[in-house]
């Protein structure tokens, strides 16, 4: 758990208050369209990523994002796959045993940060932050549950887009799984080839 990030200190609570007291929670409009307008700005981004997932098991790496529907999440030696968003379809390459899973990008939480027109309004809402430089959103299509929750945080940064640079977020599945992403050196609209956003198919293992 990183408990000395800015990160940390907003969306753990986040976390709990989405979980016990979801009624409570004080929508801010100014900060949504903030978040709105980050995510329209915000034509690529590369970073350092910190992936811990509901057991406490981290894998770290490069994110390389560009808009709309396409990501990769570069794992590096110490783990051989990837996951990659093509626009349309991520896929997850497990290049170790031979094994590809594909699914709609619009079918993940990622869609919300994917999305070429996001309608926060609709779906989102700003949780509590004891820190007044973070804005913490946590997005969920009521009418597609299965599409699963995404809580992401931000910091109020001039010179991001918007204001804002993303610090990283919590996916939650359909089954109620948690992945956590903790960004660093985050850079914005930076030149991103298409070529980053393919990758070589697995050899299934005989």
């Amino acid at each position: 758990m990183f408990v000395t990030s800015p990160f940390a200190r907003a969306l753990v609570p986040a976390l709990a208050a989405m979980a016990v007291a979801a009624p409570a929670i004080a929508a801010s409009s100014a900060d949504l369209k903030a978040v709105e307008s980050h995510l329209a700005q915000t034509q690529t981004m590369v970073a350092q990523f910190t992936q811990t997932d509901g057991r406490g098991r981290q894998l770290s790496g490069t994110l390389s994002l560009k808009r709309p529907g396409r990501i990769r999440f570069e794992y590096g030696k110490a783990a051989n796959m990837l996951l990659v968003g093509n626009g349309k379809t991520l896929s997850f390459v497990d290049y170790e045993v031979g094994q590809k899973s594909s699914w709609p990008v619009a079918k993940s939480p990622l869609s919300v940060l994917l999305s070429a027109n996001p309608d926060l309004g609709r779906i989102a809402r700003v949780l509590p932050s004891s820190d007044p430089r973070v804005v913490v959103v946590r997005a969920r299509d009521a009418r597609r549950p299965e599409f699963g929750t995404l809580v992401l945080a931000f910091q109020k940064a001039p010179g991001a887009p918007a204001g804002l640079r993303l610090e990283g977020w919590t996916a939650i599945d359909a089954q109620n799984k948690k992945t956590t992403v903790r960004l660093s050196g985050q850079r914005y609209n930076v030149a991103v080839p298409e070529s980053a956003f393919s990758f070589v198919e697995p050899k299934r293992k005989k």
